[in-house]
Protein backbone atom coordinates (compact mmCIF):
# COMPACT_ATOMS: atom_id res chain seq x y z
CA UNK A 1 0.00 0.00 0.00
CA UNK A 2 1.75 3.14 -0.82
CA UNK A 3 2.27 5.58 2.35
CA UNK A 4 1.11 8.44 0.78
CA UNK A 5 -2.59 7.30 0.20
CA UNK A 6 -3.80 8.78 3.91
CA UNK A 7 -2.23 11.90 2.68
CA UNK A 8 -4.00 12.70 -0.40
CA UNK A 9 -1.03 11.48 -2.17
CA UNK A 10 1.20 14.09 -0.99
CA UNK A 11 4.99 13.23 -0.29
CA UNK A 12 5.75 16.67 1.61
CA UNK A 13 2.83 15.18 3.97
CA UNK A 14 4.21 11.64 3.84
CA UNK A 15 7.86 13.28 5.13
CA UNK A 16 6.39 15.56 7.61
CA UNK A 17 4.30 12.49 9.35
CA UNK A 18 7.90 10.62 9.32
CA UNK A 19 9.84 12.85 11.15
CA UNK A 20 6.92 14.17 13.72
CA UNK A 21 6.70 10.70 14.34
CA UNK A 22 10.24 10.34 15.60
CA UNK A 23 9.97 13.06 17.47
CA UNK A 24 10.82 12.15 21.44
CA UNK A 25 9.27 14.80 24.13
CA UNK A 26 11.30 16.08 26.66
CA UNK A 27 10.80 14.76 30.05
CA UNK A 28 10.03 17.87 31.95
CA UNK A 29 9.96 18.07 35.79
CA UNK A 30 7.20 19.79 37.24
CA UNK A 31 7.50 22.27 39.86
CA UNK A 32 3.89 22.90 41.45
CA UNK A 33 1.06 20.04 41.86
CA UNK A 34 -0.46 18.77 38.61
CA UNK A 35 -4.66 18.23 38.86
CA UNK A 36 -5.40 14.73 37.86
CA UNK A 37 -7.50 16.12 35.34
CA UNK A 38 -6.51 15.98 31.47
CA UNK A 39 -7.21 17.75 28.70
CA UNK A 40 -5.77 16.95 25.07
CA UNK A 41 -5.59 19.80 22.24
CA UNK A 42 -5.45 18.59 18.72
CA UNK A 43 -2.80 20.56 16.43
CA UNK A 44 -3.99 19.79 12.84
CA UNK A 45 -1.30 20.43 9.77
CA UNK A 46 -4.11 19.97 6.52
CA UNK A 47 -2.63 19.96 2.88
CA UNK A 48 -5.45 21.94 1.58
CA UNK A 49 -2.90 24.83 1.48
CA UNK A 50 -2.71 28.70 0.20
CA UNK A 51 -0.23 29.80 -2.37
CA UNK A 52 2.29 30.16 0.01
CA UNK A 53 1.87 26.26 0.34
CA UNK A 54 2.41 26.79 4.18
CA UNK A 55 0.42 24.28 6.68
CA UNK A 56 -2.54 25.43 8.22
CA UNK A 57 -4.30 24.89 11.60
CA UNK A 58 -7.78 24.57 12.45
CA UNK A 59 -8.91 26.89 15.17
CA UNK A 60 -12.38 27.80 16.84
CA UNK A 61 -13.61 30.69 18.96
CA UNK A 62 -15.07 29.78 22.09
CA UNK A 63 -19.35 30.60 22.74
CA UNK A 64 -19.88 33.18 24.66
CA UNK A 65 -22.00 31.11 26.93
CA UNK A 66 -19.06 29.22 28.20
CA UNK A 67 -18.72 29.79 31.95
CA UNK A 68 -14.71 29.49 31.49
CA UNK A 69 -12.93 30.79 28.73
CA UNK A 70 -16.27 32.04 26.64
CA UNK A 71 -15.16 34.09 23.58
CA UNK A 72 -11.56 32.69 23.43
CA UNK A 73 -9.93 31.08 20.45
CA UNK A 74 -9.17 27.50 21.32
CA UNK A 75 -8.03 23.92 19.53
CA UNK A 76 -10.00 21.62 19.74
CA UNK A 77 -10.04 19.44 22.35
CA UNK A 78 -10.88 19.14 26.05
CA UNK A 79 -11.08 16.45 29.18
CA UNK A 80 -10.42 13.10 29.27
CA UNK A 81 -12.81 10.50 29.46
CA UNK A 82 -12.50 7.36 31.83
CA UNK A 83 -13.06 5.35 28.22
CA UNK A 84 -10.25 7.52 26.26
CA UNK A 85 -7.27 4.86 25.98
CA UNK A 86 -4.80 7.50 25.67
CA UNK A 87 -4.30 11.35 25.06
CA UNK A 88 -4.93 11.13 21.16
CA UNK A 89 -8.31 9.50 21.71
CA UNK A 90 -9.50 12.57 23.60
CA UNK A 91 -7.96 14.65 21.42
CA UNK A 92 -9.69 13.22 18.20
CA UNK A 93 -13.11 12.42 20.30
CA UNK A 94 -13.64 15.85 21.44
CA UNK A 95 -12.88 17.33 18.06
CA UNK A 96 -15.58 15.60 16.99
CA UNK A 97 -18.14 16.42 19.34
CA UNK A 98 -16.98 20.50 19.24
CA UNK A 99 -16.45 20.82 15.45
CA UNK A 100 -18.10 17.09 13.68
CA UNK A 101 -14.44 16.59 12.69
CA UNK A 102 -14.18 12.11 12.08
CA UNK A 103 -11.38 10.75 13.42
CA UNK A 104 -10.94 8.24 10.34
CA UNK A 105 -9.94 11.83 8.36
CA UNK A 106 -7.11 12.96 11.08
CA UNK A 107 -3.58 10.52 10.88
CA UNK A 108 -2.01 11.27 14.59
CA UNK A 109 1.25 11.71 14.54
CA UNK A 110 3.19 12.53 17.72
CA UNK A 111 1.85 14.09 21.43
CA UNK A 112 4.09 17.16 22.30
CA UNK A 113 5.34 17.80 26.02
CA UNK A 114 2.22 18.34 28.21
CA UNK A 115 1.53 22.22 29.09
CA UNK A 116 0.64 23.26 32.66
CA UNK A 117 -2.20 25.81 32.56
CA UNK A 118 -2.56 28.34 35.59
CA UNK A 119 -5.40 26.43 37.02
CA UNK A 120 -2.89 23.15 37.14
CA UNK A 121 -4.45 21.13 34.78
CA UNK A 122 -1.99 19.25 32.73
CA UNK A 123 -2.48 19.41 28.96
CA UNK A 124 -1.43 17.44 25.84
CA UNK A 125 -0.95 18.78 22.27
CA UNK A 126 -1.79 15.80 20.05
CA UNK A 127 -0.42 16.46 16.26
CA UNK A 128 -3.05 15.21 13.81
CA UNK A 129 -2.58 15.77 10.06
CA UNK A 130 -5.88 16.13 8.21
CA UNK A 131 -4.86 15.97 4.56
CA UNK A 132 -8.16 16.61 2.42
CA UNK A 133 -9.97 19.56 2.87
CA UNK A 134 -13.01 18.50 0.71
CA UNK A 135 -13.95 15.27 3.49
CA UNK A 136 -13.78 17.78 6.80
CA UNK A 137 -17.69 18.77 6.83
CA UNK A 138 -17.45 21.20 10.13
CA UNK A 139 -20.91 20.96 12.56
CA UNK A 140 -20.11 23.06 15.00
CA UNK A 141 -21.86 22.47 18.50
CA UNK A 142 -23.31 25.46 19.24
CA UNK A 143 -23.20 25.11 23.04
CA UNK A 144 -19.29 25.15 23.11
CA UNK A 145 -18.05 26.55 19.35
CA UNK A 146 -18.95 29.89 17.97
CA UNK A 147 -16.98 30.03 15.39
CA UNK A 148 -14.23 27.91 13.47
CA UNK A 149 -11.17 29.31 11.30
CA UNK A 150 -7.71 28.05 10.16
CA UNK A 151 -4.70 30.09 10.52
CA UNK A 152 -0.73 29.57 9.22
CA UNK A 153 1.19 27.49 11.44
CA UNK A 154 4.28 29.00 10.84
CA UNK A 155 3.07 32.39 11.98
CA UNK A 156 3.41 31.09 15.63
CA UNK A 157 7.55 31.16 15.20
CA UNK A 158 7.69 34.43 13.54
CA UNK A 159 7.60 38.02 15.33
CA UNK A 160 4.94 39.40 13.24
CA UNK A 161 1.23 40.16 14.57
CA UNK A 162 2.59 39.64 17.70
CA UNK A 163 2.82 41.44 21.22
CA UNK A 164 3.68 39.95 24.91
CA UNK A 165 2.99 40.74 28.43
CA UNK A 166 4.35 39.95 31.45
CA UNK A 167 3.07 38.64 34.20
CA UNK A 168 3.98 36.92 37.26
CA UNK A 169 1.80 33.44 38.92
CA UNK A 170 2.81 31.71 41.93
CA UNK A 171 6.00 33.65 42.22
CA UNK A 172 7.38 32.90 38.87
CA UNK A 173 7.57 35.51 36.08
CA UNK A 174 6.56 34.44 32.50
CA UNK A 175 5.37 35.77 29.34
CA UNK A 176 1.83 35.93 27.42
CA UNK A 177 1.88 35.69 23.98
CA UNK A 178 -0.67 36.99 21.67
CA UNK A 179 -0.96 36.67 17.83
CA UNK A 180 -3.55 38.56 15.74
CA UNK A 181 -5.41 37.76 12.86
CA UNK A 182 -7.76 38.32 10.23
CA UNK A 183 -10.00 35.25 8.92
CA UNK A 184 -13.42 36.09 6.97
CA UNK A 185 -13.51 40.10 7.67
CA UNK A 186 -12.89 39.34 11.65
CA UNK A 187 -10.22 39.55 13.52
CA UNK A 188 -9.36 37.04 16.26
CA UNK A 189 -6.49 37.38 19.14
CA UNK A 190 -4.75 33.65 19.48
CA UNK A 191 -3.16 34.29 23.19
CA UNK A 192 -2.15 32.37 26.41
CA UNK A 193 -2.05 28.38 26.59
CA UNK A 194 -3.74 28.30 22.91
CA UNK A 195 -0.63 30.64 21.83
CA UNK A 196 1.84 28.28 23.51
CA UNK A 197 0.99 25.28 22.67
CA UNK A 198 0.81 26.59 18.87
CA UNK A 199 4.46 28.22 19.19
CA UNK A 200 6.00 24.34 20.15
CA UNK A 201 3.82 22.79 17.53
CA UNK A 202 5.64 25.50 14.94
CA UNK A 203 9.06 24.83 16.65
CA UNK A 204 8.98 21.50 16.58
CA UNK A 205 6.99 20.95 12.81
CA UNK A 206 9.68 23.36 10.77
CA UNK A 207 12.56 22.42 13.30
CA UNK A 208 13.51 26.12 14.14
CA UNK A 209 12.95 28.27 17.17
CA UNK A 210 10.62 30.87 17.10
CA UNK A 211 12.17 34.58 16.30
CA UNK A 212 11.01 35.76 19.86
CA UNK A 213 12.11 35.05 23.36
CA UNK A 214 10.18 34.30 26.12
CA UNK A 215 8.42 31.00 24.44
CA UNK A 216 10.40 28.14 26.73
CA UNK A 217 8.14 28.26 29.67
CA UNK A 218 5.38 25.28 29.85
CA UNK A 219 3.48 26.96 32.28
CA UNK A 220 0.93 29.33 30.88
CA UNK A 221 -1.62 31.57 32.38
CA UNK A 222 -5.05 30.58 31.05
Amino acid sequence: MDPNNCFGGSERLATLARQLRLYKPLQILATKPISTSRESKTVKGRSFLRGDGGLRVILTKRSSRLSTHSGEVALPGGKADEGDLDDAETATREAKEEIGLDPSLVTVVTVLEPFLSKHLLRVAPVIGILSNKNAFMPNLNAAEVEAIFDAPLEMFIKDENRRAEEREWMGEKYLIHYFDYEADGKTYVIWGLTAGVLIKAASVVYQRPPAFSGAEPQIQGS
